[in-house]
């Protein structure tokens, strides 16, 4: 993984390249806290080793700042020193370090301290990724699609590109429910998200939004290719056939509404694009169901 190493001295910071290269991780080096900030800025690199005493900006400071800059992924921070009183022990770690290492350190003990560094941003990494999961699809969920959508969003104002969303929703899915129960209507949902996932661009995000529901994100989609991938999407969730037993299968089709950034004028806003793919989506259920409807504005 990548370590930044932040010492002042020279000969440190080589024995703490070696140390680390070593052991398979890729090293950036920063000569002091202030460098290690500024480095940090452009680039967050989840694993610090940092020394104590150093000019213009120390360990402790140094740690500080990266715990007050609240970033999104945990930064774990070990803290080289030889400062090894309890009390000041105890004064690195209420400044936000992780672990601590004592100079000179043996480079056995560092590595396996790295190991425990390891396994918890591992942790982290696989408790985020199921933060923002549906659980019974394995699409994102309602909160992931929210934050894809803006990120998106940004992206088409940035480059002047379209963005185009389909809102997806399975007909009378309440049926399933009441007629083969909710283990089946599991298995419908799961069988639905498996064709939107694989029917995708790399590029495209996809997630259950609630219930029956499920939402695409196109980046770089005109309305006119997002029309051809919804009637795709709508003419295979139709040949969706689940056996129920040897003389019931159940059959589905969906409704899905469109809309794009086309439709509107920059700045473009998330709520005004949802709000209208899901009228699209309401025009679609209205003109008898498994159909396709583009929001069209009258001012654009």
């Amino acid at each position: 993984m990548k370590i930044l190493a932040v010492d002042d001295s020279d000969v440190q910071l080589r024995i703490l390249r070696m140390v680390l290269k070593s052991a398979g991780h890729e090293v950036v080096e920063a000569i002091n806290g202030q460098v290690a900030w500024e480095l940090l800025q452009k680039e967050h690199i989840r694993l610090v080793i940092t020394d104590w005493m150093m000019p213009t900006l120390t360990g402790p400071e140094l740690i500080r700042r990266i715990r007050a800059a609240n970033w999104a992924s945990y930064t774990y921070i070990i803290l080289l020193t030889s400062q090894d009183t309890k009390d000041q022990v105890v004064a690195g770690l209420n400044a936000g370090a992780d672990d601590y290492v004592t100079k000179p350190f043996d480079p056995a003990e560092l590595v396996a301290r790295l190991g425990i560094a390891q396994r918890i941003l591992d942790l982290e990494a696989r408790l985020a990724a199921m933060a923002r999961q549906d659980l019974l699809t394995g699409l994102f969920n309602r909160r992931a699609l929210y934050e894809t959508l803006q990120a998106a969003v940004s992206q088409a104002t940035r480059e002047a590109s379209p963005l185009s969303l389909i809102l997806v929703d399975l007909d009378h899915f309440k049926l399933v429910n009441d007629q083969y129960g909710h283990p089946m209507g599991d298995q419908v949902l799961q069988r639905v998200a498996e064709i939107l996932r694989t029917n995708k661009r790399a590029y495209d995000s996809v997630g259950r939004w609630g219930g029956e529901e499920f939402l695409m994100v196109l980046p770089n989609t005109n309305l006119d290719q997002a029309v051809v991938v919804a009637e795709r999407l709508r003419a295979l969730l139709a040949s969706i056939q689940l056996p129920v037993n040897d003389q019931t299968k159940i059959t589905l089709s969906a409704s899905l509404g469109i809309t794009s950034t086309q439709n509107n004028l920059p700045p473009f806003l998330i709520d005004s694009l949802l709000k209208q793919a899901d009228e699209a989506l309401y025009q679609a259920k209205g003109k008898g169901r498994n159909c396709v409807c583009v929001f069209t504005s009258p001012s654009i």
